[in-house]
């Protein structure tokens, strides 16, 4: 999340009504209740049900960290340091090394397992959605604190998204979070491009009744400012400094920016006058506990009218600075020193009230961002979206605990912000004050699980997560006073990262389970419902189903179809595997014999090849057995055959067949317990549908392939009730 200052000309970064709301959307129909499903990650861990977790939860919200840059700043690659140190593990100590990008060109820390994709493809955009909304995620929160809002990128995400709430699916919400101290041509932008002419208002996220916007409301006023600087002038006791001024509109605001010297003792007070340093005053604060080099704001309620001004430095305490030039850099007024005039300007900051500003301060619900990983809140309606361990809690102005942050990493160094690159930094193995040096510890997620425990003692209504799918860090050669020869800031490598999108290799899709985990853990989930059983007759009629209780519900729409260039302008991704789209599953059962069934949008495709309509079963409630845990699968050399699994790996072997009917979009099957290895019938049984999902026979098909139902790991569980 880097940025260019253009106040200190040099590359840095973050991680140190006239118009009426439009009415909110009704939410979508097709609720897949993907809050009862069950998985078991790759690495054992289970995603936790109710009752383990509370019940449902509506006043808790989660919203995660979203980046629409990916592919705007493409200089070249992708550059992908995880490859670069593997073909030279010394390659940190040579800047000039051909393996790297330019200086500040982006660099991937790794390889989603999407691949290097961009921003605007469409079937990632559709994944994203999916996976997100069936973690529980509400709203995706962008970052433009670049000064940039992409645009055409979040256009595109919308009208992907939008086209999947039409179809009935679920998806998060969104809002963005703007530059930290200069928040005004963002807001303006995006109020003028999204919001004014209501593009896509089901998709807002709203707080408090209004669309959310993190940016700090006093800033979001047009402004011009003369920041040129050469040297701070000291203010001695009873030499005050002054900088003449005049305006052709109203003005909101007046600041001045000042040094202390690395020192926070320093106090001054500010006092706005007309008509110059003898006019009659319209405004004055003191200002104490300065920070070095922050610019000090001057409040003007009501707003003064155009006109000629003069501020004036005054009283200082300790040691402060008033930035200056000595060369005259600003046209409309002049410096002073001691009520006379002198020689160049200084530095002074004006924002300005107008129409456009008043609507926009009606339309949102804004919340000032605090960009620092250690301070805290310093006002309310503050929110955080990164913190160190143990993270503050961020109140509203009624003083309820509103929201806290919890990050997969932190770019901080000793107490200080530093770059994922120093020795040090706080990576995804970062917890009780140290890096777990173990060597998988990577993928166990120990930063974030201290974060997430510290959150859910606090349980404030807003958990921010950083972050999803950032992916990608500029090149520099020095951060924050640290000089080396290669430094990535915000990212670096594997363990020095934030993402929690899958991955190619390393971790996987570790941490999306663990985020799941959590989310549940905060926001509650669904009972599973109990099946409701009926005798059934396989004969493809379907009419015996309609009594079976639950209805098992998938995404509409998600098989995989996908073309798309990446970020190498000479790669396509392109998978069109997608075929059958599963939306529905039932079960029922009697003593002797399961019964199965499946519709699809569409008719479904006749038998072909080995990945037609496939149902995997976990026979045994182990998921340390089978394949993924499965330990039976059906329809995958023809339709009815059942095999057996062998040996824990993708191998099966032949155990007989079974009754199978399909006709227009349904199918039903029916298993006798035995085939199951049962004597009886299961308590329980988990299982899961799948189309033309495979390919290489692990985890990834079903997220990269086909159509499974439910999606990705997970799995449906037919909880039957004690007889």
């Amino acid at each position: 999340m880097q940025f260019f200052d253009r106040s200190r000309k040099s590359f840095t970064s973050l991680a140190a009504g006239l118009f009426l709301a439009a009415p909110v959307a009704a939410q979508p129909d097709w609720d897949n209740y993907s809050d009862t499903w069950v998985a078991t990650d790759a690495l054992g861990r289970t995603v936790p049900t109710y009752p383990a977790v509370p019940a449902p939860r509506a006043d808790r919200t989660v919203g995660i960290f979203y980046f629409l840059w990916l592919g705007e700043h493409i200089q070249g690659g992708p550059f992908d340091v995880r490859k670069i140190l593997a073909a030279d593990p010394q390659a940190m100590q040579k800047p000039d090394s051909p393996l790297w990008g330019p200086l500040h060109a982006p660099h991937h820390w790794g390889e989603s397992l999407f691949g290097y994709y961009l921003t605007n493809d469409e079937g990632v955009l559709r994944k994203h959605a999916q996976m997100l909304s069936d973690a529980g995620v509400d709203v995706v929160i962008f970052d433009v604190t670049n000064q940039i809002t992409y645009r055409d990128w979040y256009r595109a995400l919308l009208r992907v998204w939008a086209d999947m709430r039409r179809q009935g699916n679920r998806t998060p919400q969104v809002a963005f979070l703007t530059p930290f101290w200069s928040p005004s041509k963002v807001v303006h932008e995006l109020w003028r491009d999204l919001y004014q002419p209501e593009l896509h208002p089901e998709l807002w996220f709203r707080w408090e009744g209004k669309p959310l916007i993190l940016a700090d409301p006093e800033l979001v006023f047009v402004s011009e400012e003369n920041a040129h600087q050469d040297a701070p002038a000291e203010i001695q006791s009873g030499h005050p400094l002054g900088q003449s001024f005049t305006t052709d509109r109203a003005l909101q605001t007046v600041s001045a920016r000042f040094a202390t010297w690395h020192t926070s003792t320093g106090a001054v007070t500010l006092t706005l006058r007309s008509n110059g340093p003898a006019g009659p005053v319209v405004a004055t604060e003191r200002f104490q506990n300065v920070r070095d080099n922050s610019w000090l704001r001057l409040k003007l309620q009501p707003p003064a009218p155009a006109g000629t001004y003069f501020l004036e430095a005054s009283e200082p305490q300790g040691h402060i600075g008033w930035w200056s030039h000595p060369e005259d850099k600003f046209s409309r007024g002049s410096a002073f020193a001691d009520g006379a005039a002198v020689a160049g300007d200084r530095t002074l900051r004006l924002a300005f009230t107008d129409a456009e500003t008043e609507a926009l301060l009606r339309f949102f619900t804004f919340r000032a961002p605090q960009p620092d990983y250690f301070k805290g809140p310093t006002k309310s309606n503050m929110w955080s979206w990164l913190e160190v361990y143990p993270q503050h809690v961020f109140t509203n102005a009624a003083g309820q605990k509103e929201q806290m942050s919890v990050g997969i990493a932190q770019n901080a160094v000793n107490g200080r912000l530093g770059s994922m690159s120093e020795p040090g930094a706080h990576g995804r193995s970062f917890h009780a004050g140290a890096t777990d040096t173990r060597p998988d510890a990577v993928r166990l997620g120990l930063n974030v699980t201290e974060q997430w425990a510290r959150a859910l003692q606090e349980d404030p209504r807003f958990i921010f997560v950083t972050g999803w799918n950032e992916w990608i860090m500029g090149r520099f050669a020095e951060f924050n006073g640290i000089k080396l020869p290669v430094m990535f800031v915000d990212q670096f490598d594997q363990e020095h990262s934030r993402d929690i999108e899958p991955m190619r290799g390393g971790h996987g899709d570790d941490y999306y389970y663990q985020f799941v985990s959590y989310v549940r853990k905060f926001k509650g989930a669904r009972p599973l419902p109990p099946v409701q059983s009926r005798p059934i007759t396989v004969d493809g009629r379907f009419d015996d189903w309609r009594a079976v209780q639950p209805e098992f519900r998938d995404t509409v729409g998600d098989p995989v179809h996908r073309g798309h260039r990446g970020w190498d302008a000479k790669v396509t991704y392109r998978n069109e595997t997608g075929r059958n789209d599963i939306v529905a599953a039932k079960f029922s059962s009697d003593r002797e014999t399961a019964w199965f069934y499946v519709r699809t949008r569409d008719p479904i495709t006749a038998p072909q090849g080995t990945n037609w309509m496939l149902l995997f079963l976990d026979a045994d409630a182990n998921p340390k057995t089978g394949w993924l845990g499965y330990d039976v699968v059906v329809n995958r050399t023809a339709a009815g055959s059942l095999e057996t699994n062998v040996a824990n790996r993708f191998a099966w072997s032949s155990a007989g067949s079974v009754s199978c009917r399909v006709a227009g979009n349904e199918l039903e099957l029916a298993i006798p317990w035995k085939l199951l290895g049962l004597q009886s019938p299961a308590a329980r049984l988990d299982f899961k549908w799948a189309d033309n999902c495979l390919a290489a026979d692990d985890w990834t098909d079903f997220t990269l392939n086909g159509d499974t139902a439910p999606n990705d790991r997970f799995n449906y569980r037919a909880h039957q009730p004690a007889p």
